[in-house]
């Protein structure tokens, strides 16, 4: 049999609509409720054990003495234990030491994506994938060397290259052949003012015979395509070659300086960042 009641026996509102439909009285089910009762018993239970009450000075702290400082101060220390034993090991290690280490070099790169993160990727962007002015460093080129060691002191040490701009020995015919032959040069073949202007002109000095640059100097291999600035445009080239990189005296000067890292990081995160950038695809 059912238990439900019949409506014409249940008291009502004495709200009445549309002549016969009236608003009954009936009670919500007992599990609503129980329900109910148990959401307010927990909401009690919340405001005495955490903080929960703002006030004019605070808040009410709750017996337990719980807050999200308290908590983040103890998953910090916690997370330091778990680090404690690779972090030791990495301090008496070198860069490349620790690159042949499987383990330890995985820990370096976990460890390292923040430091990235917050030092590096403003920069160089995300994944090491380069933005206008600033290296790519996830390919295989590199100014200054892509070894261990020469990443792990361009970080510690920074770098700061320098090109003379040529604008005041130059007419505006030659920078144009000039800058004709390195476009030539980056497609594989050559501008023959622009290269007789390359040799007379001392370019052979930093970036070589052949024009594929001295990491020693951190002067561009020209042959290879990549551009540092903007993509390799003939107004682009022409206006590097005009006002150089960080050509003293030069309002207009390119500008590419990276700052030294040493007096920012300890020396154990200098290594991890050197261990990180290798392991981002170009390291050699």
């Amino acid at each position: 049999m059912s238990d439900k009641k019949n409506p014409n026996e249940v008291p009502d509102t004495g709200h009445l609509w549309d002549g016969n439909l009236r608003e009954l009285t009936n009670q919500p089910p007992k599990w609503w409720m129980n329900t109910l009762y148990l959401s307010g018993l927990f909401v009690v239970v919340y405001l005495i054990l955490y903080p929960a009450i703002p006030l004019l000075n605070g808040a009410t702290k709750g017996i337990l003495g719980w807050t999200q400082m308290k908590r983040l101060n103890e998953t910090v220390v916690e997370i330091e234990k778990i680090r404690a034993p690779y972090e030791n090991k990495l301090k008496g290690m070198s860069a490349t030491a620790i690159l042949a280490d499987d383990e330890l070099s995985n820990y370096a790169v976990r460890s390292a994506k923040v430091l990235f993160g917050d030092r590096c990727a403003g920069c160089h962007g995300t994944g090491g994938s380069g933005n206008p002015g600033y290296p790519v460093l996830a390919d295989d080129d590199w100014l200054y060397g892509g070894n261990i060691d020469a990443i792990q002191q361009s970080i510690a040490n920074g770098r700061n290259g320098m090109m003379p701009g040529f604008g005041t020995s130059l007419n505006e015919q030659q920078l144009d052949d000039l800058a004709q032959h390195m476009l030539a040069l980056s497609k594989g073949s050559e501008h023959a003012a622009g290269k007789e202007l390359f040799v007379s002109q001392g370019c052979i000095g930093c970036h070589g015979m052949d024009a594929k640059g001295m990491q020693m100097m951190g002067a561009a291999n020209l042959t290879d395509a990549i551009w540092r600035f903007t993509p390799g445009t003939l107004e682009s080239i022409k206006y590097t070659i005009k006002y150089g990189v960080n050509s003293p005296g030069a309002e207009e000067t390119r500008n590419a300086e990276m700052p030294a890292f040493q007096q920012q990081l300890s020396e154990t995160d200098v290594k991890k960042l050197a261990i990180y950038v290798h392991k981002l695809g170009g390291g050699q």
